[in-house]
């Protein structure tokens, strides 16, 4: 069963996990990860899930929010491409899904029913089906 979301705290609040400020050199990537960590979980934006899902940070809080945002549009992007957010949580790996079997089944119903997808999406959805 998915537990409720507190949108109010970060992941960092949620994880009860202090990153250090990241170093001056570090990517712009790195900074932005670092930021999103700190930002409510509930203010983040389709971007900013794609992003943190895309390395693997705070899984099972914001696999339950894409889910919720794939739900109402499977097609969702902010500044990428159309599906990016589809794309991110799809490429996670099957052990990842595991962990969350009622998502993992959402997201399946989610993605058998979309048609017309472009040739990389579509073969995302492939193996993640496939999985």
């Amino acid at each position: 069963m998915t537990r409720p979301l507190d949108r109010d705290r970060s992941l960092e609040e949620l994880e009860c996990d202090c990153w250090p400020d990241p170093p001056p050199d570090a990517t712009r990537l790195i900074t932005t990860a670092h930021t999103l960590r700190r930002r409510p979980i509930g203010e983040l934006t389709v971007e900013d899930m794609r992003l943190l899902i895309g390395q693997d940070i705070g899984l099972p809080y914001l696999l339950p929010l894409a889910v919720e945002v794939l739900r109402e549009n499977p097609m969702a992007e902010e500044h990428m491409y159309e599906g990016d957010l589809l794309s991110a949580v799809l490429t996670r790996t099957p052990t990842v899904w595991g962990g969350f079997p009622e998502l993992d089944r959402e997201l399946r119903g989610i993605v058998s029913r979309l048609t017309g997808l472009p040739t990389d999406l579509q073969q995302k959805v492939g193996r993640f089906l496939t999985a």
